[in-house]
C-alpha cells in the first residue's frame, strides 16, 4: 500500500508540473506558448525579429541605416563637411533642427527609410518649395556623400547594427599639391581671408590635417560644438544676419530666425525678438551670410581643389 501510495503521488506531481496531460488537475501556472517560427521577412526586407518579442541588446535595430556596415569614412567626412555647409544652418550641426527652423532629419521618414540616397539626394537637388527649402548647387555625388553621412549620424543614434570599433588610421587627407592650392586660393579666396591676416598661423591652430580641412570648407561650421580652430554651432562670428528696413525708413538689424514670403524673423542685440510681415518687398529685408562664399564655392570644389587648399594651408604656421 506504501509503495502504492507512493506511485500515485510521484504521478499525481508529475500531471501537475507537466500539465499538457492533466485531467480534473489543473496546473498552477500556463504553460508557455511554444515557440514557433519567425515571421517571414518582406521581400527584399530585414530578417523579422524572434516570435517572442523580446527586444535586448544584440536585437535587430528598426531602420536599414542600423542594419548595415558603416559607409567610406572619407565619404562620411566629405558628406560632414558638405553638410556642414550647406544644410547646419536649417538642420543643425547634429541634424536635429538648426536656427533657421529646419526639422530634425534623425526623425525624418524620408531620411529612415533611404537606402543609398535614392529619397535624400532628389531632396538636396530639387528643394521642398513647398516647405520652405530651396535647391541645393550640390552635384549627386556630393549629395550622396551627404546622405552618407546622414546615415552615420542614425547609426551612432540608435547605438544598433553599428560596427565594431576598428583600429585603422582615419584617411590621409594630406595628399594635394600644395603650389595648387596657393593659386586656388588666391583666386577664390583672397576677398575674404588672407593667409598674412586672419589665417595667419591657422595650421597651428588646429589638431590635425583633417580638422583643418574641414574648417575651411564649411567655413568653421563643421568643427561643431566646443570644436577648436573654427566657429562653431551658435557662434555669433557665423550667424546670418539680417536688416530690415520700413517704408518708413526705420531700421531694425538682428541675428535671422526665420525669412520666407510671409514673415521675418530677427533677435536683436539685447536678446528681443521681432517679426515684420512682409507684403512683396516691403519692408525692405537685406541679409547678410558670412558662409555666403564658402556655400557658392560649393558649385565649383572638387576633391582635388579640396586636397591641394588644405595642403597649402598646413604650411602656414
Amino acid at each position: 500500500m506504501k509503495v502504492s501510495n507512493l506511485v500515485a503521488t510521484v504521478a499525481l506531481l508529475g500531471i501537475t508540473i507537466a500539465g499538457p496531460h492533466a485531467g480534473s488537475q489543473a496546473p498552477q501556472q500556463p504553460p508557455p506558448a511554444p515557440a514557433g517560427p519567425p515571421a517571414p521577412a518582406p521581400a527584399g526586407g530585414p530578417p523579422s525579429p524572434p516570435a517572442s518579442g523580446r527586444q535586448g541588446r544584440g536585437a535587430a535595430a528598426v531602420f536599414p541605416q542600423q542594419q548595415r556596415p558603416l559607409g567610406d569614412p572619407a565619404v562620411i567626412e566629405r558628406g560632414r563637411t558638405l553638410y556642414a555647409v550647406t544644410c547646419s544652418s536649417c538642420h543643425g550641426v547634429d541634424a536635429r533642427g538648426g536656427q533657421l527652423g529646419g526639422p530634425n532629419l534623425l526623425r525624418s521618414q524620408l531620411v529612415l527609410a533611404d537606402q543609398d540616397g535614392e529619397a535624400i539626394v532628389p531632396v538636396i537637388q530639387g528643394g521642398r518649395p513647398d516647405k520652405g527649402m530651396p535647391p541645393m548647387p550640390i552635384n549627386t555625388a556630393d549629395a550622396k556623400a551627404v546622405a552618407t553621412f546622414l546615415h552615420s549620424l542614425l547609426a551612432a543614434a540608435g547605438r544598433q547594427g553599428s560596427p565594431p570599433p576598428t583600429d585603422a588610421p582615419p584617411p590621409n587627407v594630406l595628399v594635394g599639391d600644395g603650389g595648387a592650392g596657393q593659386m586656388f586660393f588666391a583666386a577664390n579666396c583672397t576677398a575674404c581671408h588672407s593667409a598674412t591676416g586672419d589665417l595667419q598661423g591657422i595650421a597651428a591652430r588646429v589638431p590635425d590635417a583633417k580638422t583643418l580641412q574641414n574648417i575651411w570648407v564649411s567655413g568653421g561650421l563643421a568643427v561643431g560644438r566646443g570644436g577648436r580652430g573654427g566657429r562653431g554651432r551658435g557662434s555669433s562670428a557665423a550667424a546670418v544676419t539680417v536688416t530690415v528696413t520700413s517704408p518708413s525708413g526705420e531700421t531694425v538689424e538682428g541675428e535671422l530666425r526665420r525669412l520666407d514670403d510671409f514673415i521675418v524673423t530677427l533677435v536683436q542685440a539685447d536678446g528681443t525678438e521681432r517679426s515684420f510681415r512682409r507684403e512683396g518687398p516691403r519692408p525692405k529685408v537685406e541679409v547678410r551670410d558670412p558662409l555666403q562664399g564658402h556655400r557658392d564655392l560649393l558649385a565649383v570644389l572638387t576633391d582635388k581643389n579640396m586636397h591641394d587648399v588644405t595642403a597649402y594651408l598646413v604650411t602656414l604656421r
